[in-house]
């Protein structure tokens, strides 16, 4: 918060985190340390069966108990004396009581690095001038609609509370990491990801102007988090002030992260914020719905079945990821869910980055030189899916602020299957545009032939 603010701007910011931060406690999420690599080496989740007992299990295995999942049977555990994850995981398998159990796995920013130097100088480069914008169709799409009332939660590295792009657009936010009501990024200007989340974020802002912002903090200074915090996080967004009956959640969830491991709390948490028929008690399966299998259905609440009723779910968004391969090894992106967008990255020829993953993925976003605001007031370019991925939440806001009770699958359909061929793959392009307006045509890709080297 800038220090010159008029002192009642000061109190209410105060008054809202102090809200924020009392909406945890009464969701019963506990947390011990931040959220670095280094603290999940001795850490697994173990998700119980209905009525099963954590007690008898934490004395038998040598565990102790650092958070539970709301109300939800669903348990972050240390482990005692010097057994292995892996060991603990064998063991607890063949508990009867337990229904899934899984490390503490590890999550990270996608972008090594500044792998395009950062171009620091005119804020108008960040309008929609520059080319993303225009192949997006997106100052067409804003004639419609520019996001307002929607809310878009940025789950990052945090952001800079006080540059000009985000000014007026932020929601008091929080930070899982160090676990207080301030969701700015750690001024460490020699980290290799520092300025990762300001710079989704102003992505985020360019498309949906109009839209909120909700700045989560997940990933520490080095870029590195774990998925019992961002599973915390994600809950948060849809329920920050821990009342399933107020209207003050996130619509749409962007995810500018990777991990190597598929989690099945990750899996059930999709389910919980975008409301999935049949898994909250909302209807059948779809047939779309390639993900409800069932499972993660013990962890639904009440407040879960009250929070979806009326609402169509939040929009989860993720990064495809900047290994250049068509292998699954990049999640949550490559998670199976028809309410989860995966994106991967295009340059301005309308060709698929080559730094971008592919293959399983079925959109695309401008992902290549893509410029946005940048920690101290300034603006740079970066590359990669992160870049791509809030560009896909941003137009997920504006199809929510037109059609705010959308189930969040009929969402991700829409922006998946309106765009554009992409030149040389399977996958579309985003076309905001045609994603709007049911009149628009979809555009043809024109001159694949003629891409640069």
């Amino acid at each position: 918060m800038d220090n010159n603010a008029p002192a009642v701007a000061r109190t209410a910011f105060a008054a809202a985190a102090r809200v924020a931060a009392a909406a945890l406690v009464a969701l019963g999420m506990c947390h011990q340390g931040a959220a670095a690599k280094a603290d999940t080496d001795d850490e697994i989740i173990v998700q119980l069966r209905e009525r099963a007992e954590i007690a008898p299990l934490l004395v038998k295995h040598q565990l102790s108990l650092i958070g539970r999942f709301g109300q939800r049977p669903i348990y972050r555990l240390k482990i005692i004396g010097q057994a292995s994850v892996k060991q603990k995981v064998e063991a607890l398998r063949r508990e009867w009581e337990v229904r899934s159990v899984e490390p503490n796995a590890t999550f990270k920013v996608l972008e090594p690095g500044k792998n395009v130097p950062w171009a620091i100088g005119d804020p108008a480069a960040t309008s929609a001038a520059q080319w993303a914008a225009q192949s997006i169709r997106l100052p067409e799409a804003h004639r419609i609609t520019t996001g307002r009332g929607v809310r878009i939660a940025v789950l990052d590295t945090g952001v800079d509370r006080r540059h000009p792009a985000l000014a007026g657009r932020l929601l008091p936010g929080f930070d899982f990491v160090d676990w207080d009501p301030d969701p700015s990024e750690e001024a460490d200007p020699l980290s290799r990801t520092y300025g990762h989340g300001t710079h989704v974020a102003g992505l985020v802002a360019m498309v949906a102007p109009g839209a909120r912002i909700l700045p989560l903090r997940v990933l520490d200074a080095q870029g590195y988090g774990n998925v019992w915090v961002l599973a915390e996080a994600m809950l948060h967004a849809v329920d920050p002030d821990g009342d399933p009956a107020t209207d003050d959640g996130a619509h749409v969830i962007n995810l500018s992260l990777t991990s190597q491991a598929r989690t099945e709390l990750f899996k059930t948490v999709v389910k919980l914020v975008s409301c999935k028929k049949g898994s909250l008690g909302g209807g059948a399966k779809e047939p779309d719905d390639e993900d409800d299998d069932g499972s993660g259905d013990e962890g639904i609440t009440l407040g879960d079945k009250a929070r979806c009723s009326g609402f169509g779910g939040a929009v989860v968004v993720a990064a495809a990821g900047n290994l250049g391969t068509d292998k699954i090894q990049e999640y949550p992106a490559a998670e199976a869910s028809s309410s989860l967008l995966s994106v991967a990255a295009s340059d301005r020829e309308g060709w698929l980055a080559p730094f971008s993953n592919y293959g399983w993925v079925k959109l695309a976003a401008p992902g290549a030189e893509i410029t946005s605001s940048v920690p101290g007031g300034g603006y740079g370019t970066w590359s990669g899916t992160s870049m791509a991925a809030p560009l896909v939440a941003g137009a997920a806001a504006l199809v929510r602020s037109l059609e705010r009770g959308l189930p969040a699958d009929k969402v991700a359909k829409r922006l998946r299957e309106r765009g554009a061929k992409l030149c040389g793959t399977p996958m579309r392009q985003l076309d905001v545009l045609a994603a709007l307006d049911d009149g628009v045509a979809r555009r043809d890709k024109a001159g694949c032939d003629k891409r640069s080297d």
